[in-house]
């Protein structure tokens, strides 16, 4: 299927490989999977059967030796020093779910080797992102002689500066894209900043490479440094980093502890998100139910309660503070639905604008970057939305493939008090007189990158598939393409030509059901559109024929398991 303009600005591209069916047959029997599901890692460019067969158990024993990572291992000595003399030791880390649980990774570390550290999460209206110099002096008042950065601190040039001279040794472990200077750290440990073989590392998987060097080095019997790997797969996935090949380790082997729930917090936090205890998760379940109600603690209270669940070894306490949790995330979805209403009014009031620069002083600083991600996904353009903190502009930016938003900023950095970031999600802060300026300059960039005139969407589609051949054991089959993300999208087919029986909206109008039938086969199946009732209201294609772009899952509702579709795209068809 050749790529082509559909209804909506939406191109639909089909994955093909030449693969011949016996050569896919042959290696669907020697890794004991279907053909139709070898196709599929075959159309991802995953052709031989060693790659497939990494791709589907990626133990540990794949990750580079800890000596290729250039720094490495000297950042880990320096720490081990430290701990030698007894030196006081403090860990600063970022207010999202990466920060978070690098934070709290490197502090279970700490303690499960008889060890004390000092954690450090900042509130993000009170502290902000990021490293200050008033709060490095207090470290250094009551003690601390050497400091951790976690998630955060290669932009911080000044605050590194001053914990110098306060005679504070500083590691800084980030994964964030550095400046062309870097901060003058005794260590720094950047999978960007120098050579390293895992460049898409989050920021609590650079963490855990600096624990696992460190534990390495320290005396004493060694930690099995897999338990830990629960923490990791939180963070990548809360962070949308590139899924490749060390993060799919990392993260393939901590979703089966995500699972087991061995943490009493994290158990807690399944159970108030509605998944039991001991069920296997996947990245859905991370990215919209335990990462969320994580993120909510920094977005409108204190981080700190969310480390506290995540560590905690009192299964009481953990479910006081996963229900707390609970009510921060409903709070937030309120928050957050009111303003990307608002939002999505500015934007459509935008025109053709290229690239999207919201700014409502009054909107709470700490659901803008999850409203840019909705705008960005509605209206496929790179958006940033700001807010007024203190006195001063800030928001977040998100980006989609195409246009390097940490790059683009780069390019504006004269206008800008503070950025930093990726190529897909940045924060800054500006001068309130200077916004105006910044929005031009940012529609300019991206029309200079992306091109004037906005492009078609692309939905690239795993495979032809139809409805004879969705079978419940094949949609398990499935679940062996987890952990899904970045680099590894959720698996999208084609349908074949589908009548539309019926059409109705539900959850309170916001979402769109159909009853569909595969004439060819004679099955109906029911497909969910969601989060689009509001477009679809006026509309009906009930007795046309269209074509879908598809994801099919399994229901179990009230005790019946069925198969149903989430759809993408429709592409009408007569």
């Amino acid at each position: 299927m050749t790529s082509k303009p559909a209804q909506n600005s939406v191109s639909w591209r089909l994955r093909e490989s030449e693969a011949t069916a016996r050569e896919i047959s042959g290696m669907a029997r020697d890794l004991e999977i279907s053909p139709v599901f070898c196709r599929i890692l075959h159309n991802r460019g995953i052709t031989t059967s060693e790659d497939m067969h990494f791709f589907l158990s990626p133990g540990l024993r794949y990750l580079k030796p800890l000596e290729e990572w250039e720094g490495l291992i000297d950042a880990a000595l320096i720490l081990a020093q430290s701990i030698s003399r007894k030196e006081r030791i403090a860990v600063w880390g970022d207010y999202d779910v990466d920060g978070i649980t690098a934070v709290a990774l490197i502090k279970d570390f700490f303690k499960s080797r008889g060890l004390q550290i000092l954690p450090i999460l900042p509130h993000r209206i009170n502290d902000g992102y990021g490293l200050n110099c008033q709060e490095i002096e207090n470290l250094a008042r009551e003690g601390v002689k050497t400091l951790i950065t976690a998630d955060c601190g290669i932009s911080n040039l000044k605050e590194v500066a001053r914990a110098n001279e306060l005679g504070m040794k500083v590691i800084l472990t980030d994964h964030h894209m550095p400046g062309d200077v870097l901060p003058r750290a005794q260590a720094v440990i950047n999978p960007k900043a120098f050579s390293c073989p895992h460049p898409e590392l989050s920021g609590v998987g650079t963490a855990f490479f600096l624990m696992a060097a460190l534990n390495r080095v320290l005396p004493g019997e060694q930690l099995d440094i897999r338990t830990f790997l629960d923490l990791v797969a939180l963070g990548t996935i809360a962070d949308l980093v590139e899924l490749d090949r060390t993060n799919r380790i990392l993260v393939k082997n901590g979703l089966l502890l995500l699972g087991a729930a061995d943490r009493p917090g994290i158990r807690a936090l399944k159970e108030a998100s509605g998944i039991s205890g001991t069920d296997s998760i996947g990245s859905g379940e991370v990215g919209f139910a335990l990462g969320p109600r994580i993120n909510a603690a920094g977005r409108l209270d204190d981080p700190a309660i969310a480390m506290e669940l995540l560590l905690t070894s009192d299964f009481d306490l953990a479910q006081k503070l996963a229900h707390r949790l609970n009510k921060l995330n409903d709070q937030r979805k309120k928050t957050e639905n009111r303003i990307l209403e608002e939002a999505r009014e500015m934007a459509l009031g935008m025109g053709d604008s290229r690239g999207l620069v919201l700014f409502d002083p009054d909107w709470h600083p700490g659901v803008v970057g999850i409203v840019a991600s909705r705008i960005v996904d509605e209206f496929h353009r790179p958006c940033i939305v700001l807010s007024s903190e203190n006195g001063r502009i800030k928001g977040s930016g998100r980006s989609m493939e195409g246009f390097d938003l940490y790059r683009g900023l780069c390019a504006m950095s004269h206008v800008l008090e503070r950025f930093g970031g990726h190529s897909l999600a940045a924060g800054l802060s500006i001068e309130e007189d200077r916004l105006m300026e910044f929005r031009k300059m940012f529609e300019r960039q991206v029309a200079e990158v992306m091109g004037s005139h906005a492009q078609p969407r692309e939905i690239v589609l795993d495979a032809r598939l139809d409805f004879s051949e969705l079978t419940p054991e094949f949609i398990s089959e499935l679940e062996l393409l987890q952990p899904l993300g970045p680099g590894n999208p959720r698996p999208l087919f084609l349908s074949p030509e589908l009548l539309v029986l019926d059409q109705t909206l539900f959850g309170k109008d916001k979402h769109v059901r159909f009853n569909l039938m595969d004439e060819s086969s004679g099955i109906s199946l029911r497909a969910q559109l969601w989060r689009r009732g509001e477009a679809w209201r006026h509309k009906s294609i009930q007795g046309r024929r269209v074509l879908l772009a598809f994801t099919p899952v399994i229901s179990n509702y009230r005790g019946v398991t069925s198969i149903r579709l989430n759809i993408r795209e429709i592409l009408s068809v007569k």
